[in-house]
């Protein structure tokens, strides 16, 4: 099709990821003619080396913790050890699992797909393979890599990225981890469940820095109990390889050691040598710029997912890539309210939250218009089933919506989609205290936290 001058694409979309497949098969189900180029494999970082793959560790090592623990719930359980060839073989068994769906998915939507390194090269059109691909509008989705910082060399070996980290073949007797992020803190929960004396390094006062200060505390509370530990408030300096290692220099002069240092700083965009400054697309440190309906400063060019500077989340990509595909196909879109999309650390414990933290919330309304209520989860039955401390943190405007809900516990992001419907319909205390909950439930003590926040609480007290 791309020798044929007269194909037009209606669509051409660069980058196979979240956002861009995404875009690729909504267009395609309104009737829109779409060509979807990845050099890699269709499903991008989310699917092959992030999202997916992390959790499955994650998961893996909640199985080595409940095997640890069992006893204290009467079953006679023991650890042998981790196959980490056994883990990985489940680990790419979900992958590849979830990998052949999605083919299918689009081949079923008759998408062409192209494989091979694109590059635009005008504001219609995408080469790859020597070839072009022309196209009304084009979507940049190419997505993001992981980022070091200034002077600190990934090996693979002593210095690796989350992309090393997912293909360890083995468990680390101690690893150091720059960064307590999303990705840092994930990393280092996966490792401690397996075994691996675990240090984190975070420059910022507190680990899960975006989150609400509460939840840190939580958090940073939780992973001292498990033997994690961390350092707060101290930035990095620099690394040296010792005989058997690594050795991690703060500027507050402490040093640490380790088999291993995993450097979990953020990922970047991947822009550069692309084309876009020459087609004139506006960009700032390597993100593209875009408005509220993901156009850029080119008309006949969008951007989504992790190429431009939103929440570098995987749902975040896939409402792009929608909200894109639907504006080109005529119909009403509507932008995304980045404060609305839930967010989750899928650490032990989980941190889980939607809307604005306590801290925004009086920087906008003011400190004396804003009412914020804690449920701890030890009065919520099946917590304490489950053994889970941690808390629900309830943010609203006096007399008003909630706008921030803020929760720490085990599979507190499977609680995460009532509080998005929470914040998103600006419900009032009252509103969700009328909703029954089912008992036992985790899910019970978000109802649990808006009744004491509407003035009748049940299973809690001042």
């Amino acid at each position: 099709m791309a020798n044929d001058a007269s194909t037009v694409f209606d669509l051409v979309i660069l980058g196979g990821g979240s956002g861009g497949y995404a875009a690729a098969l909504r267009g395609a189900q309104l009737g829109l003619d779409v060509a979807l180029i990845e050099k890699d494999k269709l499903g991008g970082t989310c699917l092959h080396r992030g999202c997916i793959p992390t959790k499955a560790l994650l998961h893996a090592g909640e199985i080595a913790d409940q095997a640890r623990e069992g006893a204290e719930f009467g079953v006679k359980t023991t650890l042998e050890g981790i196959d980490m060839a056994g883990v990985h073989k489940y680990k790419d068994g979900v992958v590849s699992g979830l990998y052949k769906g999605l083919q299918g998915l689009v081949a079923s939507r008759k998408v062409t797909y192209v494989t091979g390194e694109g590059r635009l090269s005008s504001p219609t059109s995408v080469e790859v393979n020597g070839e072009r691909y022309e196209g009304r509008h084009i979507l940049l989705a190419t997505g993001s890599v992981p980022k070091s910082l200034p002077g600190l060399e990934i090996d693979g070996n002593r210095v690796i990225s989350s992309d090393h980290a997912l293909v360890l073949d083995r468990v680390p007797k101690s690893a150091i981890v720059l960064g307590g992020g999303v990705i840092g803190v994930e990393f280092a929960s996966a490792w401690k469940s397996f075994g691996t004396d675990v240090t984190i390094v975070e420059g910022l006062p507190h680990l899960v820095p975006a989150e609400d200060e509460s939840s840190s505390k939580l958090l940073e509370r939780a992973f001292r109990k498990r033997g994690i530990t961390f350092s707060l408030g101290s930035r990095f300096s620099g690394v040296e390889y010792t005989d058997d290692g690594v050795k991690v220099s703060l500027e507050n002069g402490k040093t640490y050691e380790a088999e291993l240092l995993l450097v979990a700083v953020g990922r970047g965009p991947v822009s550069q040598g692309l084309g876009y400054e020459e087609a004139g697309v506006g960009m700032d440190r390597g993100y593209v710029l875009v408005d509220e309906y993901m156009r850029t400063n080119v008309p006949t060019i969008s951007a989504v997912g992790d190429l431009v500077p939103t929440l570098q989340l995987a749902h975040v990509g896939f409402a792009e890539g929608i909200l894109v595909a639907e504006r080109l196909a005529g119909l009403k879109a509507v932008p995304l309210d980045y404060d609305g999309v839930p967010r989750v650390t899928y650490c032990h414990p989980e941190v889980a939250s939607v809307g604005i933290t306590e801290a925004k919330a009086k920087e906008l309304y003011g400190a004396d218009k804003i009412v914020a209520l804690k449920y701890n989860l030890g009065g919520n039955g099946k917590s304490k089933i489950l053994r889970t401390a941690g808390e629900i943190k309830l943010v609203q405007v006096r007399d008003g919506a909630v706008v921030g809900v803020h929760m720490v516990g085990d599979r507190m992001g499977e609680q995460v989609g009532e509080a998005q419907l929470i914040y998103n319909w600006e419900a009032l205390p009252a509103e969700v205290a009328q909703l029954v909950h089912a008992h036992p439930t985790q899910n019970e003590a978000l109802g649990e936290a808006h009744m004491a926040l509407a003035g009748k609480p049940l299973h809690s007290h001042d």
